[in-house]
């Protein structure tokens, strides 16, 4: 089994910053491309971050400037450090991670159990 099991979520005041981060455990055979994903109610899933082994990075225009995705192999993490919250970033933030199972040596798509990050006026 694999586990993605994301932390740092809660609320704050708008223009405040949070810090969340995802961590990869159990049969991971390796991880390639780490990711950020947001669901407002009512709304469709969107991408908010991405990043590959490489460091290369890629955002979402709502975010850009504001958030920072960045990675620690070491430690199976992959951060995301929001700054300049608005209200409108309001919603439950899902950690995704294109990962290789160890048994199956096979490539699939696992997602966290999501974080609630809630901005207030």
């Amino acid at each position: 089994q694999v586990q993605l099991v994301e932390s740092g979520g809660g609320l704050v005041q708008a223009g405040g910053s949070l810090r969340l981060s995802c961590v990869t455990s159990g049969n991971v055979f390796s991880t390639s491309a780490m990711g950020w994903y947001r669901q407002a109610p009512g709304k469709q899933r969107e991408l908010v971050a991405a990043i590959t082994t490489g460091g290369v990075t890629n955002y979402a225009d709502s975010v850009k400037g504001r958030f920072t995705i960045s990675r620690d192999n070491a430690k199976n993490t992959v951060y995301l450090q929001m700054n300049s919250l608005k209200p409108e970033d309001t919603a439950v933030y899902y950690c995704n991670a294109r990962i290789v199972h160890r048994l199956l040596r096979a490539p699939g798509d696992y997602w966290g159990q999501g974080t609630q990050v809630t901005v207030s006026s």
